[in-house]
Parts: structure tokens; sequence; C-alpha cells
């Protein structure tokens, strides 16, 4: 019998992804979230918000001299989400 394949959601306070250990969101669940929200972006952006202030605070607890900067965490969680302008 074949397992069915693990979701890609966060293993907290750790902020990895349950899957594949990559940091989360991993590529796999960025791409479920946009799949997911592809009719309201705002609602993803807010979404993902939510979840940068819970990882800024677990990670910030798991290791106050070495936690990811404020921009690293802003990239990581809404930066690929945010619409990119075309010129």
């Amino acid at each position: 019998m074949v397992n069915p394949p693990r979701p890609h959601l966060p293993l907290r306070p750790l902020w990895l992804c349950r899957a594949c250990a990559a940091p989360r969101p991993c590529a796999t669940a960025r791409l479920t979230l946009l799949r997911e929200y592809a009719h309201d972006r705002v609602a993803l952006l807010v979404y993902l918000g939510g979840l940068l202030h819970d990882a800024a605070g677990q990670l910030h607890t798991l290791n106050p001299h070495d936690a990811p900067e404020p921009a690293q965490l802003f990239d990581r969680f809404l930066g690929w989400a945010i619409p990119r302008r075309r010129t």
C-alpha cells in the first residue's frame, strides 16, 4: 500500500515544512496557497501576515540572539506573494 503524500504544513515553533523540512512556507506550500487563494490575493496576504506574526514571535523565543531578521521573514512569508508590477 502506498502512503498518501504528506501535506506541506509548518512544524511549529521551528517553522520548517513537515513534509520536506524546508523553511516554511516551502515551494510546494507556496504553490498550494496560490492555487487556494487564486481569486482572493488580499485574503492570502492577510493569512500570510498572521503566519509571519506567529513565526516572528516563536522563532525569537527559540533563539533570541539568532532569530531571522525582519526583512528575511518578510521575504519568506509575504514577499513572494505580492504581485509584481509590470513596467
